[in-house]
């Protein structure tokens, strides 16, 4: 195996667990010094605490890196999770609270650590999206919209710091086989959506608990970030790349309806 990251400094925020713990030790295997951040510590890995929804913490975590390791070389934006049911029924405080860890917590890191890649004059951030970035999923709507802004923060950030030797790339993965499925957090639908809703629910975390191991979306993360320009858009899944491909093919309503008739 290419030992591409012999004595780099690997950040992974949400490692303890799923696609970031395995990223960790894809990280580590290859050499690198991997620092985990979550908010309790990692029982394998050197580890800094912190809640990527809270600013200071944030901000804290990257100077203590950057106090013990004198660089950050990768940022592996991992830290997430999940809410379920219908829109109408979601109170905006937990819409709220989602944006602020899938997409906020992210912001905040790439925030913190740019400063630090600029004067080093290089480093690779690689943010974990997700093939519901592309699927606008019916009854996982929020989680849908704050991937998809994860996705177009990549792209906008991939351009804006190229000409300081900073790589930026998204990996987004289709269904993986995680604790993330039970940890997800269900709204009570009111009894207008509920039938469907719990259809829907069910239908995905079926194909999540038959979906793909965090140790192959750890390779693709790894991958990724090995590269001196890293994938604008990298679909984990031979048949989520498939889907994709339809999605740029078919008409838009077409693909709308499709996932209506699994979802809706």
């Amino acid at each position: 195996m290419k030992n591409t990251f012999q004595g780099k400094v690997v950040v992974v925020t949400g490692a303890t667990s799923g696609i970031g713990r395995a990223a960790a030790a894809e990280f580590a295997k290859r050499g690198a010094r991997v620092i985990s951040v979550a908010r309790r510590p990692s029982e394998q890995f050197e580890s800094v605490c912190a809640d990527v929804t809270d600013e200071a913490q944030v901000e804290a975590a990257v100077g203590e890196i950057i106090r013990r390791c004198g660089r950050i070389d990768v940022l592996v934006n991992n830290a997430g999770g999940g809410i379920s049911g219908a829109i109408e029924d979601t109170p905006p405080a937990e819409a709220e609270r989602l944006m602020q860890l899938n997409f906020f917590g992210a912001f905040r890191f790439v925030r913190a650590v740019l400063p630090h890649m600029r004067a080093q004059g290089s480093g690779t951030i690689v943010n974990v999206s997700s093939v519901a970035a592309e699927f606008a999923i019916p009854f996982q709507a929020f989680y849908s919209a704050s991937k998809a802004a994860l996705s177009s923060l990549s792209d906008a950030l991939r351009i804006e710091v190229a000409p300081f030797g900073i790589g930026v790339g998204a990996v987004l993965p289709g269904d993986v086989r995680t604790q993330f499925t039970a940890s997800r957090k269900k709204e009570t639908d009111s009894a207008v959506y509920a039938a469907r809703a719990a259809r829907a629910v069910e239908a995905m975390e079926r194909d999540e608990r038959g979906g793909m191991s965090p140790e192959q979306v750890a390779r693709a993360i790894v991958r990724a970030a090995g590269k001196k320009h890293p994938p604008v858009c990298k679909v984990v899944g031979g048949k989520y790349r498939l889907f994709v491909l339809l999605k740029r093919i078919l008409p838009a309503r077409l693909v709308n309806a499709l996932l209506g008739k699994m979802y809706g």
